[in-house]
């Protein structure tokens, strides 16, 4: 099975790339989802985070605003949702693998795979690149959009020139469709032979 590795900026178009590279929804591990499943159904992940941040953490399941008014309040609250969080993604992660080992490939669309060493030397690491121009127009769009908390989350990633570096594929994403969806049958197609 051949890993592909969706990777980029904040907004670059991972998630909408990595569904253009598989239009099997089931072959698509997407980290984000799984964050979301988890506040909305793991009570432990509930239990731990009210633990831990108690005035911001009130009832399950958890809502995304008492998150970002927790990381507001105090960024190293950021740490603490992490350390109790990405457990439970790594394990979502490592099960989806198993489950999917006779396919010919799967995509990971997983923000943090270079800095928390996710990636193995074998994988296929393609970097998603967009002008910063147009990153912002994208996340301004996005519901929820907050700018202190994605300056936060920014800082826990490599810069984008060191993934490049690790990247085995640049796409540069000019966020047309057309040319985006030819783009990734390409490479699919050279990927996979």
């Amino acid at each position: 099975m051949i890993k592909i590795c969706v990777v980029g900026e904040i907004g670059s178009g991972k998630t909408y790339i990595s569904k253009l590279f598989s239009p099997k929804k089931n072959l698509i591990f997407n980290a984000d989802i799984e964050v979301n499943k988890i506040y909305k159904q793991h009570r432990p992940t509930f239990t731990k985070l009210k633990k831990k941040l108690p005035l911001f953490i009130k009832s399950f399941p958890v809502k995304k605003s008492e998150l970002y008014n927790s990381i507001c309040f105090n960024k190293n609250n950021l740490k603490k949702i992490i350390e109790i969080v990405h457990p439970e993604v790594r394990k979502k992660m490592n099960s989806f693998l198993k489950k999917n080992n006779k396919q010919k490939f799967v995509i990971l669309d997983v923000p943090l795979l270079l800095e928390n060493k996710l990636n193995k030397p074998e994988d296929v690491i393609i970097y998603i690149d967009a002008k910063k121009k147009t990153l912002q127009k994208f996340l301004k769009r996005r519901s929820g959009h907050n700018p202190k908390i994605i300056k936060l989350l920014k800082e826990l990633q490599f810069t984008p020139e060191k993934k490049k570096i690790s990247s085995d594929i640049i796409i540069n994403n000019n966020f047309n469709p057309k040319k985006m969806r030819l783009r990734a049958k390409e490479l699919i197609d050279s990927i996979i032979i």
